[in-house]
């Protein structure tokens, strides 16, 4: 899914009070995809609300990194599931 939209590292980082190697770690975890252009990367509009979420428990919960990025996996567990049991579903559906 392509966006159109798309916001800098830095800005994110002056916004939300993280450091450029909070988003950096989520990048090397491959949690989320950055879009190069030149010298600067950039987030882009659909990476936002995953990484919002994980700014929200590192300041109000006091989430470390790597609990963080733990996380960000179940989480992403949850909706694979979610989207098999609603498949699963619908295929049942069909037989009722």
């Amino acid at each position: 899914m392509a966006s159109k939209y798309i916001i800098s590292i830095s800005e994110f980082c002056n916004n939300y009070g993280v450091d450029e190697v909070f988003v950096m770690h989520f990048t090397e975890a491959k949690l989320i995809h950055l879009k190069k252009e030149g010298e600067k990367q950039f987030i882009q509009e659909d990476e936002l609300p995953k990484l919002e979420k994980m700014v929200r428990l590192y300041h109000d919960l006091g989430i470390n990194l790597e609990g963080l990025e733990t996380i960000a996996h179940l989480l992403d567990r949850i909706d694979e599931m979610n989207k098999e049991l609603q498949s699963l579903k619908n295929r049942l559906r069909l037989y009722e």
